[in-house]
């Protein structure tokens, strides 16, 4: 079995490689593993494998199947998610289980894939389960989450549990190596000790490096301790919408996790980190962080792009 793209986790790999080759195909899987560490990745995978038509090594890669699987465009792999909320409501899962019993548009089965499992409620958990206790042969359910013990204990026996693991550093630098040529190994290294050796986290670390100009400012300003200036960059920002200042303040926030780690001993990401960690103590970057934290949660909460911007003024000093 191919796992382009998917790094370490051998054992994992030997165990569904040793499964498709005699035929042993389950109908649910549950794969577990923090934030960045590769489920969406080997979830497409294992769709792409179960769909492919090249015969040989599956997924090949090369036939159509596996490209519409692996783009995102294939009518029998179906993302089971609803963006707007938090939760997986129980009328998501009942359609779910609703379009279950029809057949196949072209593939060999249907895959449901469920991104944030450990967004199922208990009603929606409980929904889900009378269609994995006797699922159509063709449908195989690949669940994802960050938390195993959020699942009911009846949903996880029913399901083959999938383990990821963190890479190994040496394959993870290479990797990060090639995708960023241009970085200092320095940043690459801390990049891959502040995520553990989780890909998908290393990767947000070095792609936060690429900061904005609200951000390289921000730095500047939060770096020399200046509140004019502070208050020259945040009050313009009143003019931008909540979806605008959510991924700014999440960068900001980064930049001052990444100070605080440095404070720690891990090598500092980019200058501008170095600079505040050499200007601030651990208690204010640890205060400053927490404030954006609670900019976003009120943000996130409907509360007037007006109002937040004045609270940090007040507060980011």
């Amino acid at each position: 079995m191919r796992f382009d793209g998917f790094l370490g986790n051998a054992e994992l790999k030997k165990g569904l490689s040793a499964a498709f080759s005699r035929g042993k195909i389950s109908h649910s899987y549950l794969l577990a593993g923090p934030e960045g560490s590769g489920k969406r990745t080997l979830a497409r995978i294992l769709a792409a494998a179960m769909q492919c038509t090249g015969g040989g090594e599956t997924p090949c890669g090369r036939c159509t199947a596996c490209r519409k699987v692996l783009d995102g465009q294939h009518p029998d792999v179906i993302t089971v998610d609803d963006p707007e909320h938090k939760n997986l409501s129980v009328d998501l899962v009942r359609e779910t289980r609703a379009d279950v019993f029809l057949r196949p548009n072209e593939g060999k089965r249907k895959v449901y894939i469920i991104p944030r499992a450990q967004d199922l409620g208990l009603p929606s958990q409980n929904a889900l389960l009378k269609i994995l206790e006797e699922p159509p042969d063709y449908a195989v359910f690949l669940l994802l989450t960050t938390n195993v013990d959020a699942m009911l204990p009846t949903i996880r026996s029913r399901c083959v549990e999938l383990r990821l693991q963190s890479v190994p550093e040496r394959e993870a630098l290479a990797f990060l190596r090639e995708k960023y040529p241009d970085r200092t190994e320095e940043s690459l290294r801390g990049a891959c000790l502040r995520s553990a050796g989780f890909l998908g986290q290393a990767l947000q670390h070095l792609d936060d490096g690429l900061m904005s100009p609200e951000t390289a400012q921000f730095a500047e300003q939060y770096a020399a301790r200046s509140a004019l200036g502070l208050l020259s960059v945040l009050v313009p920002l009143e003019k931008n919408k909540r979806d605008q200042l959510l991924p700014l303040f999440a960068q900001w926030k980064r930049l001052l996790a990444d100070a605080l780690a440095a404070r720690a001993g891990l090598p500092a990401p980019s200058p501008q980190c170095a600079a505040i960690c050499r200007s601030r103590t651990g208690a204010e970057l640890l205060s400053a962080a927490n404030d954006l934290q609670t900019a976003m949660d009120d943000l996130s909460a409907n509360v007037g792009v007006g109002p937040v911007i004045g609270w940090l003024t007040i507060r980011l000093r």
